[in-house]
């Protein structure tokens, strides 16, 4: 599980100094072929086919935004910490694509507006995830979808964000949303994963 905010240090942990070892896990780096090649098939079913403009919040690393980006799309990539920040914009050199220092839940994009907003375990950390969909939803073009990458994490005291209530605020933002499960697939995670994981995708 990643927890992505929007601040250098958010959710007792200081993503600048986590930076250097965050693409350790196989989800993160997407290193392992076998790993990489399934997230590509994934981002292949949630994006457009033709090239547009993704807005990925809290990119960390800049993982997904590179898939996007590979697949010939247009990403600019939004995070609160500088030091992922940094990694993110070295693995897409030579790529169309930018970097924001700020803040995912009201991103600093000022009247771009984008085919697709991409973002993955942050919604359920955010204090007021109604009023981050209200925004995204706002930074979409007509036709444009979310995609949501979240879950439900640990047995004892599980933290994350059900997928039916994400559904309920996309809807209530303004679009028609499709749950996907994600947790059987163990090549998205490097091995098998007792977690319930998912995406949303919300067209509008």
């Amino acid at each position: 599980m990643s927890e992505r905010r929007g601040g250098a240090v958010a959710g007792g942990v200081d993503w600048d100094l986590a930076a250097g070892s965050f693409d350790e896990e196989a989800d993160h780096g997407l290193r392992d072929p076998v790993v990489r090649g399934a997230w590509g098939e994934r981002m292949d079913g949630w994006l457009p086919s033709a090239p547009s403009d993704v807005l990925d919040l809290g990119c960390g690393t800049g993982s997904l935004s590179l898939l996007a980006a590979e697949r010939g799309h247009r990403v600019t990539g939004v995070d609160g910490s500088p030091a992922m920040l940094a990694l993110a914009r070295a693995k897409l050199s030579g790529y169309d694509a930018g970097f924001l220092l700020g803040d995912a839940q009201a991103p600093p994009v000022g009247e771009a507006r984008f085919d697709v907003v991409l973002v993955r375990h942050v919604l359920w950390a955010l204090p007021d995830p109604a009023r981050a969909l209200r925004n995204w939803r706002g930074l979409l073009r007509a036709g444009g979808r979310m995609v949501l990458v979240e879950g439900v994490w640990g047995a004892v005291t599980p933290v994350g964000i059900p997928a039916e209530r994400v559904v309920e605020l996309a809807e209530g933002a303004g679009g028609s949303a499709r749950v996907e499960r994600l947790d059987g697939d163990e090549r998205l995670w490097g091995g098998a994963v007792g977690d319930v994981r998912y995406v949303v995708v919300v067209g509008v």
